[in-house]
C-alpha cells in the first residue's frame, strides 16, 4: 500500500470512528443499514470505475472514492445520525483522484496512470 493510500485509509478510519453518542447512555452497536444508511459500493476493476462522491457523515459533507455507479445519499446518512443521536467531527480529506487498489476504490495523491 502506498503512503498516500495508507494515509487515506487512516483518515477514513478516523472519520468513521469519530461519531459518538451525544447522550451519556451507552449506544447499541448497529450496522449502517440498521441506522438507515446504505453501505456504499466501493468495488472496481479499473480506475475508471471509481469517482469522488459526497457520501455524507454525521457532520455533513464527506468525500470518498466509490464506484462511479454507486448510489449515495448524504441526506439519509445525516438523518440516520440524527435518529441515533450521533455527532461527528467536521472535516474531510480533499480527494483529487481515485484509483482501483485490490478491487476497491481508494483515494490517491495526485493523478492516476492512464494504463490502469
Amino acid at each position: 500500500m502506498s503512503p498516500g493510500a495508507a494515509l487515506a485509509a487512516l483518515c477514513l478510519a478516523i472519520v468513521a470512528t469519530a461519531c459518538a453518542p451525544q447522550a451519556s447512555a451507552p449506544a447499541a452497536v448497529t450496522s449502517p443499514a440498521d441506522r438507515g444508511a446504505a453501505v456504499v459500493d466501493r468495488s472496481c476493476r479499473v480506475a475508471a470505475d471509481c469517482a469522488v462522491k459526497n457520501v455524507g457523515n454525521c457532520c455533513g459533507y464527506q468525500s470518498a472514492c466509490v464506484n462511479r455507479d454507486a448510489a449515495v445519499d448524504p441526506d439519509a446518512v445525516r438523518a440516520a445520525c440524527e435518529r441515533a443521536g450521533m455527532a461527528s467531527v467536521c472535516g474531510w480529506q480533499d480527494i483529487q483522484a481515485c484509483d482501483c487498489v485490490q478491487a476497491r476504490c481508494e483515494a490517491v495523491a495526485g493523478p492516476i496512470g492512464v494504463e490502469r
